[in-house]
């Protein structure tokens, strides 16, 4: 792609984030909304191949559906209360359909099938942006709105996509799809607190944005997509690939990793608004996605490929790793013992 042309949406993207994030009224975050969306399909269909043009319409079509429900929200709850502040959504009808907007924007079971497809249909780049930048506008549109949701949707919607996004990536053997299903599981993480604290949601999203983003820079830095590339990482890359097995054990959420923090706090926030069976429920349906991140696991660090000699650094990368690889990875391991702090930050 033209240097100038991925600049121009590079800013577009940072552009339509900020106008989102920083309005009160629905109209501008609607507007942000959709040069985000017009910013992000050039990037995923980049590579002119079918699956990439094939991405790129679903995630047009999804997202138009989504940003039209948005505006339809917001008109319905103006002709009821006559405000269009984000924060004074009040009306229960418009609400509901917010809800529905915002699960649809973000990929929340019932409508989580546009987002591993599309994950699937391009570059680690490319997927990573989705799976982070692209979600921090919805989410914070659905942070903005928290008081006034309905938390038995949003605790159904959380535990129903904890569940599938669980179970789902169990099969997978494309790492971008078992990535997908991930964020499904992390969303519902989020969703399931936010009515009740919702700093404890941005907090969760945080972190997961640090985790995903030091996988997908380690995952292309060794330019492996699928499992059966990951088996041979470990001639390429034997430091990077011992780090990223801690990573994807902190994406889990196991002690003593940087993972662990946001699902205990979410599980001790549950037990106190007397959701314990919820908090049981939802910490039961995490082991489902255990599974998958030990079998990525297994295959980066423990399974060793079939070689021909006896030579087992043949393919050893000499360039150096880059430096967010190293800052992200840290990070993501690293920062349980700071959990008062970050918690105070929030």
């Amino acid at each position: 792609m033209n240097p100038q042309a991925k600049l121009i949406f590079t800013i577009s993207l940072l552009l339509g984030t900020s106008i989102t994030i920083t309005s009160n009224h629905w109209i501008m975050a609607w507007t942000g909304l959709e040069i985000n969306t017009l910013a992000i399909l050039p990037l995923i269909s980049k590579s002119h191949h079918p699956r990439a043009v094939e991405a790129a319409t679903k995630y047009f079509l999804v997202q138009a559906t989504a940003s039209a429900l948005i505006l339809f929200s917001s008109m319905t709850n103006a002709w009821h209360t006559g405000q269009w502040d984000i924060a004074q959504m009040t009306h229960p009808t418009s609400c509901l359909i917010l809800t529905a907007a915002i699960a649809m924007k973000l990929g929340l079971v019932p409508f989580h099938f546009w987002f591993p497809e599309v994950l699937q249909g391009t570059s680690l780049t490319t997927g990573l942006l989705l799976t982070t930048a692209m979600k921090f506008p919805p989410i914070t549109l659905l942070f903005l709105t928290s008081h006034s949701l309905n938390p038995s949707l949003l605790t159904t919607m959380a535990i129903l996509s904890a569940a599938l996004g669980g179970w789902m990536g169990l099969n997978q053997t494309q790492i971008r799809k078992i990535l997908a299903f991930s964020s499904i599981s992390h969303l519902g993480w989020m969703a399931i607190i936010i009515c009740y604290n919702p700093k404890l949601t941005l907090l969760n999203f945080y972190l997961y944005v640090l985790m995903t983003t030091a996988v997908f820079l380690t995952l292309n830095t060794m330019k492996a997509v699928k499992l059966t590339t990951l088996m041979t990482t470990w001639s390429k890359a034997p430091t990077l690939n011992t780090t990223l097995l801690l990573t994807l054990l902190s994406l889990a959420g196991l002690p003593p990793l940087t993972g662990f923090m946001p699902k205990w706090l979410i599980l001790q926030e549950l037990t106190k608004q007397d959701m314990t069976l919820m908090a049981v429920f939802i910490s039961l349906l995490s082991l489902l996605s255990l599974f998958f991140y030990l079998r990525l696991m297994y295959c980066t660090a423990i399974t060793l490929p079939p070689h021909t000699t006896n030579h087992m650094k043949q393919w050893h990368i000499s360039k150096p790793t880059n430096v967010w690889v190293a800052i992200t990875i840290t990070l993501s391991i690293i920062l349980l013992p700071m959990s008062p702090t970050l918690l105070a930050l929030t």
